[in-house]
């Protein structure tokens, strides 16, 4: 790759992991090296975590959380140090120079609930390595991390299930 930009994949429908699984997939095939970190997702609680072990090579996908939802209450001290040492992880591929495509899911979750500082991820987004590109979802995405992005895409909800009380599905939002 020439040049890497920021993506961003943000709003409050339904398709920001989606869109950027699929980003990682076309790049997959293509022979591109991708790393795909999920913040809040815990090992073995996507669909796309175990598809990506069928694909040869297998493409690992790294998940930085316990599962548990923190919309509505602050983050556990479990959840806190499982964030920062994601985020070390991150940086540590970012910098490798072995990458094409790092996609970090659920960022301005982790940020927003105080689990990150925002200044670290700028300064990272700032200084990153011309030719990575960067992917990064979730809701509500901070919006200085919108104004240096090169990309962003903002999903918008019109209708949702749940207003019905269907509640997430395996193998359809997770």
């Amino acid at each position: 790759m020439e040049q890497g930009i920021v993506q961003v994949y943000t709003g409050d429908g339904k398709g920001k992991t989606t869109a950027a699984i699929g980003q990682v997939t076309r790049a997959w095939g293509r022979g591109l090296k991708v790393k795909v970190f999920q913040f809040l997702k815990a090992p073995g609680g996507s669909g796309e975590q175990w598809a990506f072990l069928g694909f040869i090579p297998p493409l690992h996908i790294y998940p930085l959380g316990t599962g548990d939802f923190i919309q509505n209450r602050p983050p556990t001290l479990k959840e806190i140090t499982l964030a920062a040492n994601g985020w070390k992880q991150i940086e540590e591929a970012i910098w490798s120079d072995t990458l094409d495509i790092v996609v970090i899911d659920e960022l301005s979750q982790v940020i927003n609930k105080g689990l990150l500082p925002l200044e670290k991820v700028l300064t990272i987004l700032k200084q990153k390595p011309v030719r990575l590109e960067l992917i990064l979802t979730g809701r509500d995405m901070p919006q200085e991390i919108i104004e240096l992005a090169d990309l962003v895409t903002e999903m918008k909800m019109v209708k949702h299930p749940f207003q019905k009380g269907i509640t997430a599905r395996e193998g359809i939002e997770f």
